[in-house]
């Protein structure tokens, strides 16, 4: 079958397990008293992310322009978001469906953090096209590098934070 029942059961734990990953922090979030919202953008996302880090090192250590390191991360994430929670959700319809119930997602404040993970993303980007022009894309000078990393760091911290206060409804959000 060529590869296809190796994709097709990788797909299907990938939906399991963000399923059950999705459901663990949920509980610990009602148990410490944090939201879902906060839960998922901080905790969730950063334990998904950090094998993708060192994974992402290894290719950009390996590849003259660092191209895979970035592709690595973007497919990645696309996976998690996309294969993950769409697998999760629709196995959580059919079930509910089979129990003659509808299944419904609560939004929250999405719309707020994907609008500014966007902008946060496109910012990353253009430091990225512009350090490429400057001979230094993900290396370079180590002061520029050092710069960099602090730059991409503060934005993180920034959408978690910015992120909370609206999960928290202390700034509005759309």
């Amino acid at each position: 079958m060529n590869g296809w029942l190796c994709f097709v059961c990788s797909i299907m734990v990938i939906g399991i397990l963000t399923a059950f990953i999705g459901d663990l922090a949920s509980h610990f979030g009602c148990t410490s008293g944090v939201k879902d919202t906060v839960t998922a953008i901080s905790f969730v996302a950063l334990g998904t992310s950090v094998p993708d880090t060192f994974a992402s090192k290894v290719a950009a250590q390996n590849d003259k322009y660092a191209d895979s390191s970035i592709g690595n991360v973007t497919g990645s994430n696309a996976v998690n978001v996309f294969l993950g929670i769409g697998i999760a959700w629709t196995m959580a319809a059919i079930v509910n469906a089979y129990r003659g119930r509808t299944f419904r997602i609560n939004p929250g404040s999405l719309s707020y953090s994907v609008t500014l993970f966007c902008v946060s993303a496109a910012f990353c980007c253009i430091v990225l096209m512009i350090r490429r022009r400057a001979g230094g894309e993900l290396g370079g000078p180590m002061l520029t590098r050092t710069l960099t990393t602090i730059l991409f760091v503060s934005i993180w911290l920034f959408y978690i934070l910015m992120s909370c206060l609206e999960a928290y409804e202390v700034i509005p959000g759309f």
